[in-house]
């Protein structure tokens, strides 16, 4: 387990329940909250600028996909953004789309294989993160 000083809360957006109880699980194991969501819609109207420290999306959701999410994100008013990075978690090994996730917003594209193995690392660099003042 990762030794912070403060638990993040990690926004879960994910469709498939086995893998986001799978996500859910290690993000609480390494000591942190979890809020898990099964659509990017559900998501985006959870959304408020400070409530969560790092967002997991998947790419491949039904209805509205990662992608559009990111971009329904970006096109809020900037007070309203959210103020965490989004890190894109998926099955799709596609550079085109890796590029254009990354233009809208992502921090991250992550093959959902190496998710586990970078998952410590991500909590780690995200606790360090220096908190914004309104």
């Amino acid at each position: 387990m990762t030794a912070l000083s403060a638990p993040l809360t990690v926004a879960v957006v994910e469709d498939d329940p086995r893998i986001r109880r799978l996500i859910e699980d290690e993000v609480v194991d390494e000591g942190h909250r979890v809020e898990c969501f099964n659509s990017a819609e559900g998501f985006l109207e959870a959304i408020t600028p400070d409530r969560f420290d790092l967002v997991l999306l998947d790419l491949l959701l039904p209805g509205m996909t990662g992608l559009d999410c990111l971009l329904a994100l970006q096109a809020l008013p900037t007070a309203e953004q959210p103020t965490a990075p989004v890190i894109v978690v998926t099955a799709l090994n596609d550079g085109d789309m890796r590029d254009q996730v990354l233009k809208a917003g992502a921090q991250e594209y992550i093959l959902k294989p190496d998710l586990f193995l970078r998952l410590p690392d991500l909590l780690m660099q995200t606790s360090k993160r220096p908190t914004v003042e309104p």
